[in-house]
């Protein structure tokens, strides 16, 4: 089981998701790190102490940024993923609200290839939908469904370009999941040719403050 575990509750407000984070860290493709929708300003104490523990467990730290679907400045994000690099030693980044369309294409390509230029190790991709196909090539893992376990149960199609693609490539979040359906999750995930997911309980408007009971062996999932 591989597991992307975007945990945006500060450890202040929930140091026991953390510490059970940090315990489970094996378990996990990587740990998206959200000091402030990004990295925010200033270092944050404890944000720095997480990812000390969860390095020295064994993770692997993705820095948030968000794109704006293309709207915001590429040096703005590559200066965000400097500073999440620096100041919380990630390993890559999680580059959220990215653009799906063929004409969005070329800007992320550019800005992918300033990211590894400048140092910046896995970088994940979530459009949320599946893009066309070319992003896939871009990323290390591309989020190819962000959404409702209703949704994701009685909607969800994919393209067939996507058979052709390498299991581990691709990513889905679910939100909204029964904990007596994580499992499941998982299993359907793996089924739809992601090797990479994220099933959790919560809702919006922040359904990743709690951590899935997946990591930590809940409801009877295994690894």
């Amino acid at each position: 089981m591989s597991l992307l575990v975007p945990l945006y509750v500060h450890p202040a407000d929930d140091p026991g998701a953390w510490h059970r984070l940090v315990g489970a860290a094996d378990r996990a493709y990587a740990v998206v790190l959200n000091p402030a929708s990004g990295p925010g300003t200033a270092r944050d104490p404890a944000f720095t102490a997480a990812a000390r523990a969860l390095r020295a467990a064994g993770a692997r730290l993705l820095g948030y940024v968000d794109t704006d679907y293309g709207v915001r400045e590429r040096a703005r994000i590559t200066e965000e993923v400097r500073r999440h690099r620096e100041w919380y030693a990630t390993d890559g980044c999680f580059l959220d609200r990215v653009t799906a369309g063929p004409d969005g294409l070329p800007a992320c390509r550019r800005l992918v290839r300033d990211l590894r230029r400048s140092g910046t190790g896995t970088v994940v991709l979530n459009p949320g939908v599946h893009p066309a196909p070319g992003y896939v090539r871009l990323a290390d893992l591309t989020v190819t469904f962000e959404g409702h376990w209703s949704t994701y149960v009685s909607s969800f199609t994919r393209p067939d370009w996507t058979a052709r693609q390498p299991p581990e490539r691709l990513c889905h979040l679910v939100y909204g999941v029964p904990e007596a359906l994580i499992p499941l999750a998982v299993r359907t995930a793996h089924e739809r040719g992601a090797a990479v997911c994220g099933p959790v309980t919560g809702e919006p408007p922040n359904p990743w403050a709690a951590l899935t009971p997946a990591l930590t062996g809940g409801s009877g999932v295994q690894g």
